[in-house]
């Protein structure tokens, strides 16, 4: 395959086996006609990115029966009422700040921006989560972001003082695209500012299952800068996040444009003492990968043979990599538990474990629950206290022996 950032010939260091629409949660009738891909991550030791080589057309995975809501998190409502605060802050300037917001979802952070007054626009492939936007006051463009569509906001609205997004780059295959439009559309000391899941802590950690059809790029400092140089951006900040069990806030602004912050060359060379250039670290990766597939399937063994119930929790998009890759099916897990309205009733991608309300869960607890949303850990121990407290188990994939 060839890199999709610097077109250099490059092969996948692993399979994760066939896999579904991560978050296509379907009815029994549906299973027949279920749609699969391999799901093959790849490093590139040329622009050093790290991808997938296969991934759905987006269509498959954004549209109008999305089953993602930001908003049903306390957690990430805090969160993103933190970074919209955190960006008027620090990069807005002037009277007349417009703020553009890629894959904007329900608008839980752009609402942060429409109360205090402040010109946005909200950019949203899918339409039902959009609609949920504008019930909250968020203008929003059904559309995929690109080049053209840049150019098109900044025609309508004039240039943006932000680019922002928020676990959305990753989702996007042309990142040329990106580049071109936020070329176009930010004024010239416009800051382009974007999170998502870290390649440091995925490696770190082993949390293989942020590797999913959506992730198209799970990305590192090193790869964003080699990204958007040939656009005439550069890095200016960087900040480490607690999201998605480990994040980074990636800030670039035209170069020379603004002041470049100690910890972008901190944390640059972070990375390279940690070996994220270097094409060995991935293959101890997989090595990891596979020591905790032989872990968490052996504890569930032993679970069922000792006649302990086990129940999911959390029917995240990143449970369908875990489930599908290590062969979990409903033998192993009774049912997952989820607060998600669109997901209860159906059935998980794949391995089609049913999800339930979390009544289900809270009426009659099992022995051992197994912790899909791990990166939410903090917020559902403290709301679990009376499963822990009454001797109820948790496990994860991402726990060591």
């Amino acid at each position: 395959m060839k890199c999709r950032v610097c077109s250099h010939e490059i092969s996948p260091f692993m399979s994760y086996g066939h896999m579904p629409i991560a978050n296509g949660f379907l009815m029994p009738e549906q299973f027949k006609d279920e749609y699969f891909f391999e799901l093959k991550p790849a490093f590139c030791p040329e622009c050093l990115t790290f991808q997938i080589e296969e991934q759905p057309a987006p269509e498959m995975m954004f549209h109008e029966n999305y089953a993602f809501f930001s908003r049903t998190s306390a957690h990430m409502q805090r969160h993103f009422k933190g970074y919209a605060e955190w960006v008027m802050v620090n990069h807005l300037r002037g009277d007349d700040a417009f703020v553009v917001e890629l894959g904007s979802n329900d608008g839980i952070m752009l609402e942060n921006f429409a109360k205090k007054g402040i010109r946005h626009l909200g950019v949203e492939p899918s339409a039902n989560v959009a609609e949920v936007a504008r019930q909250h006051g968020v203008n929003t463009l059904v559309r995929f972001f690109g080049a053209e569509v840049g150019a098109d906001i900044a025609k309508e609205y004039g240039p943006a003082s932000a680019l922002m997004a928020a676990n959305v780059m990753c989702h996007i295959p042309d990142m040329h695209g990106i580049a071109k439009g936020a070329d176009a559309l930010l004024s010239p000391d416009g800051v382009l500012i974007f999170e998502d899941p870290y390649l440091g802590a995925m490696i770190e950690k082993t949390s293989y299952d942020q590797i999913y059809d959506e992730h198209v790029y799970i990305f590192s400092a090193l790869s964003v800068a080699n990204m958007f140089s040939p656009y005439g951006f550069e890095l200016i900040d960087l900040l480490k996040q607690e999201t998605h069990g480990g994040s980074m806030r990636y800030v670039l602004a035209r170069k020379g444009a603004r002041m470049v912050a100690p910890s972008v060359a901190a944390i640059l060379a972070e990375e390279k003492a940690a070996g994220l250039h270097l094409p060995e670290t991935y293959e101890k990766f997989r090595q990891a990968c596979e020591a905790s597939k032989a872990r968490i399937v052996r504890l569930l063994t032993e679970e069922k043979k000792a006649g302990r119930r086990v129940v999911g929790y959390g029917a995240t998009s990143k449970s369908t990599t875990i489930l599908n890759y290590c062969n979990i099916g409903p033998d192993l897990i009774e049912f997952i538990s989820d607060t998600t309205p669109i997901k209860q009733g159906k059935f998980t991608p794949g391995m089609h474990i049913p999800v339930k309300p979390y009544t289900a869960f809270a009426e009659n607890p099992p022995q051992t629950a197994l912790l899909f949303a791990w990166n939410h850990k903090a917020e559902i121990m403290e709301k679990e206290k009376a499963f822990t407290t009454a001797g109820g188990k948790w496990l994860t994939h991402i726990e060591k022996d």
